[in-house]
């Protein structure tokens, strides 16, 4: 009698008195480069949310997930930065005329969109 595993096509090897099945994971043919954004998701999702990183890892598609990530944050943070920049008046006219304040206001606007990104994306 062969059981479910077997009638779909699945095999065992012998390890001692044991039937081992022969599982493996697909190979995730696709080359991501991860960014700072995918390897902080990475980080989060392995200390604090166990079940999705073993889930992603097992189904093979935990780097497509981060690289997914990451591509969504540089996507939105620009996106953000760009409105919050044309709301606040941080110009090319206010650098020429005064450095030290565009580099103040434009650290402001980019660190601003960067907690929003990670509060929506990377920790959720």
């Amino acid at each position: 009698m062969k059981s479910i595993f077997e009638e779909m096509g699945g095999t065992y090897r012998q390890e001692g008195d044991y039937l081992i099945p022969n599982l493996s994971l697909l190979p995730d043919t696709e080359e991501y480069h991860l960014g700072k954004y995918g390897r902080m998701r990475q980080r989060y999702i392995k200390e604090y949310r166990h079940a999705l990183y073993s889930s992603l890892l097992l189904e093979g598609t935990l780097m497509k997930h981060l690289a997914e990530i990451d591509r969504s944050c540089n996507d939105r943070i620009a996106i953000i930065e760009k409105a919050l920049m044309e709301q606040e008046g941080v110009t090319e006219t206010l650098k020429a005329a005064n450095q030290m304040e565009w580099v103040r206001r434009r650290n402001s606007v980019r660190d601003r969109a960067e907690e929003v990104i990670l509060t929506e994306l990377v920790y959720d």
